[in-house]
Parts: structure tokens; C-alpha cells; sequence
């Protein structure tokens, strides 16, 4: 018989990279605060929701007791009239957390004479690349961003070396929220081996203004080694749902189909998905919105005498180094989430009006007296 113990078996240990693995911190909720409407601004949510047209599939008849189609036909017919593709080229996921795992898993994990493979992506970037791409098995390369919160494009080709497998390009860059100029990322892009897969995050490509923004669709026509990574989570509101694609050429979605996760993405929010594809123009709409917030939030920070980077999110980045954790204690207390991260700096998310205006008003009683810990 087994000994164990309250943790479990005795001996069970996790793989050695487990251990060494950064924790993903999901944005915290606010607490109550009498007389105040408490706002999260915390997670990059869409505080509009989804369009009406999704609420009634929602609403509709779903058949939970059957697998849904682990090939998203209806979804991937959908993606492919809309952004003019064939539906072969595109992989769903679960999310596009869920798709890049499938991208790191087909790609990279191999360890041969004792070198594991690298993946190099900007950092600070997404907090969930160093956690996806060890436990593919793989190396995290981070290249620091610039003092504008941009990629480093010049230090992450330099990066390059005969074990490099993948590049992660984050654009707009979450948390610091510049995005990727056309032209410079194709000059990097030919900078690279054709064996390196490049894929282009665009999370939230459709908050971009930037009249010279990169558009990933372009260069995955044009680049047979770059893949585009967009979900359903943030411009269409379907955060809960979990729903992404990855777009690439058949030379890598055959093995993405290999490495993919069945039924990943169930009918409902594929149905869901369908649906807000379909009333794309009220998508626009909200997303204009807040956009506008945003615009007015940046406006405000400015005359506040603030120094941001461009942000191209649902979101904005406040460089505050050690006041970080005080700043994000002090928005608690007015009953505002934000997401702070270590002593680097506050991430914001474009919420409610409300919740915009009071944010401003922090940040104006902050400039005067910050409390410094």
C-alpha cells in the first residue's frame, strides 16, 4: 500500500520547471466601498459586453450533452469570409492563450545535448509567455522593452541564435500598450532564419488607431514563417467563452492541427463567436467608445502633467517603479482595481465613464501627494 501524506503520495514531485515557474496573477476584483460603485479595471475587460445578437445565442437551446465540433467549421467559415483567408489556414483555440499553447507545443520543447530550444518575446509582455513557454519545455529569451514601452526589435533579431524556434511579437504590447509599425516589423521579419516561426499577438488589434500599425493578416500572406494570434476575449466581449484563433500557412497548421487540443472551443461559444462576427458593425461601435474613453483618459493624464506610453489597448501604463504597489492600494480604497505589477508599474483597462473619471481623479490627487512606501 501506498504511504501518503496530506499533500499526497510521498515522492510525487512536479517536473523541475514547475517550481521555477512565474505565478500568473489574474486581475483582482475591488472591494466595496460605502457609498462608492466599485469598478474592475484590472483584467483588460470589455465593461460593454457582447453585442445583443450573442446574448440571444446564449439565450437559445444548447445541446450540453454533445461534443461540439472539434474542427469549428462554422467558426472558421465565419473568420475566413471576414478576413478574406481560407478556412485550412486557421486553428481555434481556447482563447489565444489556448492557441499559442498549441503554437509553443508544435514548436518548441525539444532539448537536444542538454540546450533546450528558445522562444524570445519583449518584456516586460504578456505575463502569461514565460509560464506557456516552460512548461512547453522551452527557454525564455525576454528582451527589455525600450524606455517608450515599445519592442526592441534590434535586440531581439541580435537575440537570434541556431536554437531559436519561435519569436513572440505582442502588438499593441500588453502591459505598456505601444503597438508595431508596419515597415519596422517587416525589416525585422527578413532579418530572420525562415525556420523561426513569428508570431504576431493581436490581442487587441482592434483598439489600434496607429495609422502605420502592423497589420499580422498582411504578413502572414506574405511570410510563410508568421502566424497571427487574435481572440473573441476583448473587442468582442467574450472573455468567459474562451475563444482565439491562430492564422498561419498549411506548412504550420498541419502540425498545429496535430498539437491542437479537441474541443477546445465549445458549440455555445463558437455559436457566440458566429453571431458577433456576423453584427461586426455594433462591434465597431462599442470598441469606438472605448476608444474614445481612452482618448479623453490619455488627454487627462497628459494635462495632469503624467508621462505615458502610446497606448493602443483597452488599457493604459503607468510607469510608477517603487510607488506601485502604493498607488494600487490607494485606487483600492476608491473602490478601483487596477493591476499593479511588482515595482515596475500600474496597468489600467478602459472601463465604465465612472470608473474612468474617478481613476482620473486619483491620478490628480496622486500628482500632488504621492505616498510613497
Amino acid at each position: 500500500m501506498t504511504e501518503t501524506n496530506s499533500t499526497g503520495p510521498t515522492g510525487v514531485q512536479p517536473r523541475p520547471v514547475v517550481g521555477r515557474l512565474p505565478k500568473y496573477a489574474a486581475g483582482k476584483p475591488p472591494v466595496e466601498i460605502p457609498g462608492l460603485e466599485s469598478f474592475k479595471l484590472s483584467s483588460n475587460e470589455n465593461p460593454l459586453g457582447p453585442v445583443p445578437a450573442v446574448l440571444e445565442v446564449l439565450r437559445g437551446e444548447v445541446e450540453l450533452h454533445r461534443y461540439p465540433d472539434s474542427s469549428c467549421t462554422l467558426l472558421r467559415n465565419a473568420l475566413a469570409k471576414f478576413l478574406d483567408v481560407p478556412a485550412e489556414d486557421i486553428v481555434t483555440g481556447a482563447g489565444s492563450l489556448g492557441a499559442l499553447n498549441q503554437i509553443l507545443a508544435a514548436f518548441s520543447g525539444q532539448n537536444i545535448d542538454g540546450v533546450p530550444d528558445e522562444v524570445i518575446y519583449a518584456w516586460r509582455s504578456f505575463e502569461a509567455y514565460p509560464i506557456c513557454v516552460g512548461l512547453a519545455g522551452a527557454s525564455s529569451v525576454q528582451i527589455p522593452v525600450l524606455a517608450d514601452g515599445s519592442h526592441d526589435l534590434q535586440a531581439m533579431a541580435d537575440a537570434v541564435t541556431e536554437h531559436t524556434k519561435v519569436i513572440l511579437l505582442c502588438t499593441p504590447n500588453n502591459p505598456t500598450g505601444p503597438a508595431l509599425r508596419s515597415q519596422e516589423t517587416e525589416d525585422f521579419i527578413r532579418r530572420i532564419p525562415t525556420n523561426v516561426v513569428i508570431v504576431i499577438d493581436e490581442a487587441y488589434q482592434e483598439f489600434v488607431r496607429a495609422q502605420d500599425a502592423v497589420d499580422g493578416v498582411e504578413l502572414y500572406r506574405k511570410y510563410p514563417n508568421v502566424m497571427v494570434l487574435r481572440t473573441f476575449s476583448k473587442a468582442h466581449g467574450l472573455a468567459g467563452l474562451r475563444v482565439g484563433y491562430s492564422l498561419s500557412q498549411p506548412d504550420i497548421t498541419q502540425y498545429l492541427r496535430a498539437a491542437s487540443t479537441p474541443f477546445a472551443v465549445s458549440g455555445i461559444a463558437e455559436q457566440a463567436a458566429v453571431a458577433s462576427l456576423e453584427n461586426y458593425s455594433q462591434v465597431v461601435e462599442r470598441v469606438q467608445s472605448l476608444v474614445d474613453e481612452r482618448t479623453r483618459v490619455v488627454a487627462g493624464l497628459k494635462d495632469l502633467g503624467w508621462e505615458i506610453p502610446d497606448a493602443q489597448g483597452n488599457f493604459i501604463w503607468l510607469d510608477l517603479g517603487p510607488n506601485t504597489q502604493d498607488f494600487a492600494a490607494v485606487a483600492l480604497e476608491h473602490a478601483l482595481s487596477v493591476r499593479p505589477f511588482g515595482d515596475e508599474g500600474v496597468r489600467v483597462t478602459i472601463g465604465e465613464v465612472e470608473a474612468n473619471t474617478r481613476f482620473l481623479e486619483i491620478c490628480a490627487a496622486y500628482t500632488k501627494e504621492p505616498r510613497r512606501s
